[in-house]
Order: structure tokens, then sequence, then C-alpha cells
């Protein structure tokens, strides 16, 4: 006597493959995936009411600490989902309209002109050299609304208290809670 092996093959019943291909009408019919929301994040800028200012701008350690805090929220932004636009091809318009915190929305323009949809500005008050406050403004491009602000105060003029200051501001003022409408990635 032989004993007839089982079958290998599966046998599909048409309710299952019925159901297969209900769950997986979603990944055919998906509408493609939108564009990330695309930001201009300008340079931060520095207020130097302390009485140590220079008239040729900030020193050359705050400039680097400028430069550093520019770059961590453009890198953090980036990370979230957002297209961070280069600033370049406008880089003529926006050295004649800075600073920014005297030019009354100048910004706008130069931010709809990189096809920009959101705008990130930010000024660093330095009071003295124990003494900073860190403050940033994100707004709506096409209309100039703001849409999120902050503020921290820092104490120490170091590279570590003003990434700490900035990390601050982007985890708990820039986005938190998640940016929803148009400014959401």
């Amino acid at each position: 006597m032989t004993r007839q092996r089982p079958s290998s093959r599966r046998r599909w019943h048409p309710a299952r493959l019925a159901g297969a291909a209900v769950a997986l009408l979603p990944f055919w019919f998906a509408a493609p995936a939108e564009a990330a929301t695309r930001v201009a994040v300008f340079g931060f800028e520095l207020l130097d009411t302390s009485g140590e200012a220079s008239l040729g701008g900030p020193k050359p350690a705050e400039q680097h600490r400028l430069d550093l805090i520019t770059g961590e929220v453009r890198q953090r932004l980036t990370a979230a989902g957002y297209e961070v636009i280069d600033l370049a091809p406008e880089a003529a318009r926006i050295e004649e309209a800075t600073p920014f915190r005297n030019c009354n929305s100048c910004e706008l323009p130069i931010a709809r002109a990189l096809g920009a949809q959101i705008e990130v500005i930010g000024l660093v008050q330095k009071v003295s050299n124990l003494i900073l406050n860190i403050n940033f403004q994100l707004r709506d491009v096409e209309t100039g609304k703001v849409l999120r602000a902050g503020s921290a105060d820092i104490r120490n003029n170091t590279d570590e208290s003003w990434l700490r200051g900035i990390s601050y501001l982007v985890r708990n003022r820039l986005l938190d809670p998640p940016l929803t409408g148009k400014a959401a990635p």
C-alpha cells in the first residue's frame, strides 16, 4: 500500500482572494505623495545691546554661533520632513535688506521669489556676555501671518549654550505641537 502525500500547494479560497485584493486596493490607487513644505530659513541675526558691540558687526565667535544655530534649525527642519531651500539665488537681496529686524517684513518678497511656503527668521539679543536671548518667528509667506514664535533666555556666551537654547526652541516651540495646514511637511 502506498500512502499519498498531502499536496504542498495551498489552495486559496475565493473569499480569501477577494479579501487580499480589497486589502491591497489602497496601495494600487494611492494618491501621489505631496511635496514637502518649502521653508526659507534666513540666517539668525545679532542685536548687541551689551555695550560690547562692534561697528563691523558680530565678533567672529558670535558670527560662528549665529551660523551654528541657523544650521541647526535647517538640519532639524529637514529631519522633520521639510524642504529647506537654498537662499543663494537671492543672496544679494538678502544682503541689501538685512538686518530683517529693521525692514518691516522685507524678507517676505525674497522668500516668495525663492518659492518658499513658510519662512523662519531669528534674532539673538546679547544683553551682556552672560545673558542672551534667542528669538524666532515662523511665518506663512503668502499672507505674512506669524504661525509660530518663540524665545529662550540663555546664560553664557558659548557654542554649547547657544545650541541648547535653539534645541529647546525647535523642540518646544517650532515643532511641538506638530505644524498643521500649509506649514505641515
